[in-house]
């Protein structure tokens, strides 16, 4: 794997500030130990890039890059203030969710750095469509409030495909709020358990920030899985499913 390889074959959109990548399952953006990320492989070829969020290993899909420090500085506010509007396609365990709901679990670090809901499973309630716990029954380590909405886009046997939007950004947020409501993402290496798909079921997808530099302002990204995504639901799936998934989220706006 190459550099020049990578930006080749993944770019969605560059400029002369910012790199857009649709990255492959199992690799890194940064920061791995003992395996080769992409701002290593880039700063390697020459090219130094500053991630403007990060996505996990085991996830495909948009990963936004800084090549000019103050559009970083720009672009990573707007995560941080939890502006920036994301959205991702998951493959989950279970046809049985609502139409649309929200996972109001916060989170918590666990034993071996481990992120966790900060409650105990059977703490967890749900009225209608949304999934919470009871501020009393909040462990007493420190907790972080996380938000996770997300559209059943369609099913197929036991399992469904959702477009999931985090609106707080944690560490491992949607990953580990659908698993501890049950509805885990497949090929998840820390929740499912099958072990019967190789790769993990989830694509970040579509991720709109303000932009000053460009005309108009605005820096709207989109990463098309690909074909290993759509494998739950069969070979030759993926189009019809995601002109789907973008009817029903672009139909859910106001």
């Amino acid at each position: 794997m190459d550099w020049e390889g990578v930006r080749d074959r993944y770019t969605v959109f560059a400029d002369d500030a910012v790199l857009a990548l649709n990255k492959p399952a199992g690799i890194s953006v940064t920061g791995e130990r003992h395996d080769t990320d992409l701002v290593e492989l880039a700063q390697a070829a020459g090219t130094r890039l500053y991630p403007v969020h990060r996505i996990d290993k085991v996830t495909s899909g948009l990963v936004l890059l800084a090549t000019d420090l103050a559009a970083h500085g720009q672009l990573t506010k707007q995560f941080n203030k939890q502006t920036a509007r994301k959205r991702y396609l998951a493959i989950v365990s279970g046809a049985e969710l609502p139409e649309r709901g929200e996972i109001d679990l916060p989170l918590s670090v666990g034993r071996k750095n481990r992120v966790r809901i900060a409650a105990q499973r059977e703490a967890i309630q749900r009225a209608g469509d949304r999934w919470f716990v009871d501020e009393a029954d909040l462990l007493p380590a420190k907790n972080y409030p996380s938000r996770t909405r997300f559209v059943t886009v369609a099913r197929h046997g036991d399992h469904a495909l959702l477009a999931v939007e985090p609106i707080t950004g944690r560490r491992h947020q949607i990953r580990v709020q659908l698993a501890w409501i049950g509805h885990p993402i497949l090929g998840d290496p820390l929740f499912d358990r099958t072990a019967t798909h190789p790769r993990t079921h989830l694509h970040s997808w579509r991720l709109t920030l303000d932009a000053d530099w460009l005309t108009p302002p605005i820096l709207a990204l989109e990463a098309t899985p690909g074909p290993d995504f759509w494998t739950p639901f069969g070979a030759g799936a993926g189009t019809e499913l995601l002109h789907t998934a973008a009817q029903a989220v672009d139909g859910s706006r106001g």
